[in-house]
C-alpha cells in the first residue's frame, strides 16, 4: 500500500472525469459531497436487466466500469463551486489482474485475488490516491502488492499525472 499526493488537481480531475484515463477500472463505490451527500454503490443490478438483455451482453460484471458512472459523477461535481470531499474506490478489472501477474511472473493465480484497489479521495487537504490490495487466501508473499504499487506509480507517470509519494 502506498499514498500518493496528487499535485495537480485540475489536471488529476480532468483525468478522473473528462478523460478515458480510468475507464477499464471497475468502479466500486463513491461518495460526493457537495450541498448533499450523493453516495454510489457500483454493483451490478442484474435483476435491472431483462433476460434477453442479460443473453445479449457477453457476461454481466458484478462492479459498473467508470465508463459508465463517469458522466453521471461529473454532473453532481461540476459547477461554480468546488465539492467538500469526494472519494472514489476503484478496482482493477480481473482481465488486467490476469494480465499483471502473468506479465510479472508472479506466483499468485487470479483466482486467490479479491482485488487490486485505487482509492482517491479529495477533501481539504487536497487530492490523494491510496493503492490496497486483498488476497481471498493469507500470504506472506508482497510481490504482488509490490507489483501493485509500482504500476500505478507508471500509470500515473504515462498518463502525466504528478504525484509525490507520502511517507
Amino acid at each position: 500500500m502506498i499514498a500518493l499526493k496528487l499535485k495537480n488537481i485540475k489536471s488529476c480531475m480532468s483525468h478522473l472525469l473528462l478523460l478515458e484515463t480510468f475507464d477499464s477500472f471497475l468502479f466500486i463505490e463513491g461518495e460526493i459531497v457537495t450541498f448533499n451527500i450523493f453516495q454510489i454503490n457500483g454493483l451490478v443490478q442484474k435483476d435491472f436487466y431483462t433476460s434477453e438483455e442479460q443473453e445479449n451482453m457477453d457476461s454481466l460484471p458484478e462492479y459498473s466500469y467508470w465508463k459508465q458512472i463517469r458522466e453521471y459523477c461529473f454532473s453532481i461535481i461540476k459547477g461554480k463551486k468546488t465539492p467538500l470531499s469526494f472519494k472514489f474506490i476503484f478496482r482493477l478489472s480481473p482481465k488486467n489482474i490476469e494480465k499483471l501477474i502473468s506479465q510479472n511472473n508472479l506466483d499468485f493465480l487470479p483466482s486467490d485475488v479479491q482485488g487490486l484497489y485505487l482509492n482517491i479521495r479529495y477533501d481539504s487537504l487536497g487530492l490523494q490516491c491510496i493503492t490496497g490490495t486483498s488476497l481471498k487466501t493469507f500470504s506472506m508473499d508482497k510481490s504482488l502488492e509490490q507489483t501493485w504499487d509500482s504500476m500505478v506509480q507508471k500509470f500515473f507517470h504515462q498518463k502525466g499525472i504528478e504525484f509525490d509519494l507520502l511517507s
